[in-house]
């Protein structure tokens, strides 16, 4: 005679409507989200890594050491003029919030996310509504600029004429003839001296998002294992990355991040509250862009890859580096490159 068979008490895996209805019936409040440039691509900002589309792949007309280092602060330090010939197409002054940054405000507005960490460096969280209490970015934003030698600030009103011109901006202190930066975070430099202490609201959350990023840069990729044991993760992302689904609670809707906040929006019931956010906050975004003469037939900037060509013809004479340093150069930052990347962070 066979032994009857043993009762199972395993909980019923997470689905993105049995997390949306813990939301609605007040199980969860603290929303921790963590976002990378996948959020922003739908405003024209194109991701890093995407075969063929990514920022990564598109930068091989200059030839650089390797695509990252357009971002480290060795190379900007000798050599500013590549960095600045693609800031002129990815500076977010006329950029408008996806739905994907009003989802995060909608998140805020309902009093649920308990913090954001970004690794963007658009700043369209804020303008799309999230308080800047709320948010940090982890590799700076553009809202402001410094002299990378001498640390002085810089005029907004220059930095965008320069921007617009493709230019490079330089220090305007007596003496010092160094490059601005804007302030985000390069290779080679250190995260936000915040970053340690806001780490320290992870393990407070009841539920985390993640949403458009390949989780492949240290330390941002770490955050989704600091949750507490047992607490859902939801990934909103073009494919799975690091540990997400591998974890009972976990939910991953797979595919374009507007698209993926719409749905989860929906089960909400927030699908048209969420679409009529959206669109008050870019219509806010155009008007202020018109008012500070950014607006027109050009709002959207210029063509990336069109500043990518113009960059690699004038390469060689605008660097002023000879062929045999330049030679030296690439092979030592290639070689650096190799050994850092595993711990390091770029500028978005």
């Amino acid at each position: 005679m066979s032994n009857p068979p043993i009762p199972t008490t395993a909980k019923p895996k997470n689905t993105i409507q049995s997390i949306a209805d813990r939301i609605k019936t007040n199980q969860i409040t603290r929303i921790i989200v963590l976002t990378g440039a996948g959020i922003s691509t739908s405003a024209g900002i194109p991701d890093f890594r995407t075969p063929k589309t990514g920022l990564y792949d598109r930068l091989a007309p200059l030839k650089l050491p390797s695509p990252e280092s357009i971002f480290h602060i060795s190379y900007f330090s000798h050599s500013p003029e590549p960095f600045y010939a693609i800031a002129q197409a990815r500076h977010p002054t006329t950029l408008k919030p996806t739905l994907s940054h009003a989802f995060l405000a909608l998140l805020a507005k309902k009093n649920l996310l308990h913090f954001l960490f970004t690794q963007n460096i658009d700043g369209l969280e804020e303008d799309a509504g999230v308080p800047a209490e709320k948010i940090l970015w982890t590799h700076g934003n553009w809202k402001d600029q410094h002299c990378s030698k001498c640390k002085s600030a810089y005029p907004d009103n220059m930095m965008r004429k320069a921007i617009r011109a493709g230019d490079v901006p330089y220090c305007l202190a007596p003496k010092c003839d160094g490059a601005i930066k804007p302030d985000v975070v390069f290779f080679g430099e250190s995260l936000p001296e915040e970053f340690d202490e806001k780490v320290k609201l992870i393990p407070e959350a009841d539920l985390m998002i993640v949403m458009g990023t390949s989780l492949r840069v240290a330390p941002c990729s770490g955050i989704q294992r600091m949750m507490g044991p047992g607490v859902p993760r939801v990934l909103i992302n073009m494919e799975r990355c690091g540990d997400m689904g591998s974890q009972d609670g976990d939910v991953c809707i797979l595919g374009d991040c507007d698209e993926g906040v719409s749905e989860f929006a929906e089960a909400l019931g927030w699908g048209d509250e969420l679409k009529a956010l959206w669109e008050e906050v870019v219509a806010v975004k155009e008007a202020k862009a018109k008012i500070d003469g950014n607006g027109g037939e050009d709002e959207d900037g210029p063509d990336l890859d069109a500043c990518i060509a113009k960059m690699a013809a004038q390469m060689d004479e605008r660097l002023g580096i000879s062929k045999g340093h330049k030679k030296m150069l690439e092979s030592h930052l290639s070689d650096k490159f190799a050994r850092m990347m595993a711990g390091s962070r770029p500028a978005s």
